[in-house]
């Protein structure tokens, strides 16, 4: 598999508030720290390496500066920074040759750019990312990113600093994040196409009242809904456009859904 899921970004107004939101949920959510040049800053909650990063501004001028098509910023801009679900990033080993091979595929392509960031520690994390992108998709493809450090070395170093650790929900897994399009079976093809993931079966989510798509990655799934009526789905559509709207996870004690700031959370 080329890929994995690597993260979830949840705007949100306050990155502690949506911490301690998701801590009473069970959540184990830690501060991760501030990308300096662009404004930004996060908590973080890991499910083994799959995490979700709770992202703010700590300097709105900063972040509103130009910057590249299909980028995280770009998004937010694009976004008026509205909190909600906004962009997954898709781990690789190789970002050079799958720069190559989304050229190929006639996407637009920025990258792969070297980035980093210091924890509260002081210790500096970094990595590698790019974006890629087609003007006439409404939904934003993943952004890619590439870790300095092998999978190994950054469970065992997130382990050691208690990022990764017990939830009080229960054996947690980040099985799956689903996007509100307004034609899931089309939406389907074309990421399956671009980022070389199985195609799964199709189905009806009576909650959502919509049928979903969905595409099998290594770290939490991929589902694309389209609304049958009325209901979350639609509205989505209808006050965002083309989003991520819903994160899904498995093994918890209890059955239920949260709305966290403007974002659905369900344990299924």
């Amino acid at each position: 598999m080329r890929f994995n899921f690597d993260h979830l970004v949840h705007f949100t107004g306050s990155p502690e508030e949506a911490k301690d939101a998701l801590s009473e949920l069970g959540l184990h959510v830690v501060d991760g720290g501030k990308h300096e040049n662009g404004g930004t800053y996060n908590t973080l909650s890991y499910f083994d390496l799959s995490y979700i990063e709770l992202i703010g501004l700590f300097d709105r001028s900063l972040a509103e500066t130009p910057t590249e098509k299909y980028s995280l910023r770009d998004t937010f801009q694009k976004d008026h920074f509205a909190n909600g679900l906004s962009r997954i990033a898709l781990r690789s080993q190789n970002l050079e040759e799958e720069a190559k091979r989304f050229k190929s595929l006639g996407l637009e392509v920025y990258g792969p750019t070297p980035l980093s960031r210091k924890r509260p520690d002081g210790s500096v994390v970094s990595w590698k990312l790019l974006f890629a992108g087609n003007a006439d998709d409404e939904l934003e493809l993943p952004f890619f990113i590439q870790w300095d450090e092998s999978d190994e070395e950054r469970r065992k170093d997130l382990k050691a600093q208690q990022t990764i650790a017990e939830h009080q929900r229960g054996d947690l897994t980040l099985a799956a994040v689903g996007f509100a399009v307004k034609n899931a079976e089309k939406t389907v093809e074309k990421w399956a196409a671009y980022l070389d993931l199985e195609k799964g079966e199709s189905f009806t989510d009576e909650s959502l009242n919509a049928t979903g798509y969905e595409l099998k990655l290594a770290g939490g799934d991929l589902v694309f809904y389209s609304p049958n009526g009325e209901g979350i789905v639609s509205e989505t559509l209808a006050k965002r456009g083309e989003k991520p709207f819903i994160v899904d996870f498995s093994g918890g004690n209890q059955k239920e859904q949260f709305e966290v700031k403007d974002a659905i959370y369900r344990f299924v």
